[in-house]
């Protein structure tokens, strides 16, 4: 890490943001895409059963939008359970694109063994602006907690709790953007008032484990997967990755539960954040998503290996 962010175009240095100056940051936020064409359309032509699980509402919007989930399997209570969510941050497009990639061409493989169960994007709005946070200035990815202030974290956390299941594993697809530093932890700085140097952005891949359930065997197995496709991130001089130690080769671990990130929020005993890096000059979308789903593979096939599947 090095210095610290420039003054953002929003707010007061030194002041955290009221409703004004969220409401500023909320005009200047344009759509980019479609969730319509680029995210329902595509659930549609899946063979497995898609349902709407909830709807996002906000008052600063005119339109609502439906959240989906994709079932992949019978639903044997016999089998174990698996929960595979993107799209929490909108803006990391390959974790959206890889959980339904995954569903249409990698999936059935896995369907006699367990019950999957995807959320391919949390974040619909965010997926249209290209952006981090919802249209409240929240960030979802540090929302997942009882009554927390993210409508995006608390309706699948809701949809989940009533599968009424536990779960062997959870993989939680992201990536790592130039647009990071360029964008996003500036206005964080802003927001909060709170000072945040600024990192380096790991060239490649990289997984975050859980510090109380770390399963390092389980992250190798996901590095190696996703090495056949793209390349894995090294760590930076001091040892780390994006300000954490690196554990082993493309592999950081954050105490996920009291950060209350998406990857915490069930009990799985193998859990993983999937980090792609998609400004790489030897990265493509394509690249990316296939990344997304080597690495969901990559964990499937491990717990397969183990017997536990």
């Amino acid at each position: 890490m090095t210095s610290s962010y420039k003054q953002y175009p929003i707010g007061v240095a030194g002041k955290p943001w009221g409703d004004d100056e969220k409401q500023q940051w909320f005009t200047r936020q344009v759509v980019k895409r479609s969730y319509a064409l680029e995210v329902e359309s595509k659930l549609k032509q899946l063979h497995h059963e898609v349902i709407q699980y909830g709807e996002l509402s906000y008052s600063q919007l005119s339109t609502t939008y439906p959240l989906y989930c994709i079932k992949i399997g019978n639903q044997d209570k016999r089998l174990p359970n698996v929960l595979v969510t993107g799209g929490v941050h909108g803006y990391e497009t390959s974790g959206v694109q890889g959980a339904i990639e995954f569903a249409k061409s990698a999936a059935s493989k896995y369907q006699d063994n367990a019950n999957i169960f995807i959320l391919p994007c949390i974040s619909p709005w965010a997926y249209e602006t290209i952006n981090r946070w919802n249209p409240d200035a929240i960030d979802p990815n540090r929302s997942f907690k009882l009554t927390g202030p993210s409508q995006e974290a608390n309706q699948a956390m809701a949809f989940v709790a009533s599968l009424g299941v536990e779960f062997l594993m959870h993989i939680d697809l992201h990536e790592t953007t130039d647009t990071d530093n360029s964008e996003f932890r500036p206005a964080l700085s802003a927001r909060d008032a709170i000072e945040q140097k600024v990192w380096d952005i790991p060239d490649g891949f990289y997984t975050v484990g859980d510090t109380a359930r770390p399963q390092a065997e389980f992250q190798r197995a996901i590095i190696q997967a996703v090495e056949k496709v793209t390349h894995i991130a090294e760590a930076d001089p001091d040892g780390k990755i994006i300000g954490a130690r690196c554990e082993q080769r493309g592999v950081i671990n954050y105490d996920k539960k009291s950060l209350y990130l998406c990857g915490g929020f069930t009990n799985a005993e193998y859990v993983s954040t999937t980090e792609v890096y998609p400004d790489s000059p030897n990265a493509s979308d394509a690249i990316c998503t296939q990344a997304q789903v080597a690495a969901i593979s990559g964990a499937l096939d491990y717990l397969e290996a183990k017997g536990l599947i």
